[in-house]
């Protein structure tokens, strides 16, 4: 922004300044966001909080999702207390996922995020939203 200031006949432009905005980005924000946001997470996280809890219901659940990825992310899920890994010791072991408390605490924003995209995404393919 310029002001124009008169000085004995001749016209000095003079910068103002605006006041500085705070912008910076909470970083315990930036974490969330790029934990939740990471490749296939919302997806894992979708699938567990309609019910999946099995490894094959998860792969089933996630079109295009490999087992290598779907190991990691639920690794670093469970690291961070959304996920927990359950053994059952049968025969045969039976393994089980599910979100924590802290996990469930994000329904609210998978389902807003669930509904942003039904409204605004459109990449030519229907799903159900539930």
């Amino acid at each position: 922004m310029y002001a124009t200031i008169e000085s004995r006949g001749k016209n000095l432009a003079m910068q103002t300044k605006t006041p500085p905005v705070n912008i910076s980005i909470c970083p315990k924000f930036h974490k969330a966001v790029e934990l939740i946001g990471r490749r296939w997470t919302g997806a894992i996280l979708s699938a567990l909080l309609k019910g999946a809890t099995r490894f094959t219901d998860i792969i089933h659940a996630v079109p295009g999702l490999s087992d290598r990825l779907l190991s990691e992310r639920l690794k670093e899920l469970e690291a961070e207390g959304i996920v927990q890994r359950i053994v059952h010791p049968e025969t045969p072991v039976r393994i089980e996922y599910q979100l924590t408390e802290k996990g469930h605490k994000l329904n609210a924003v998978i389902a807003t995020l669930t509904d942003w995209a039904a409204e605004w995404v459109d990449d030519g393919e229907a799903c159900v939203m539930s």
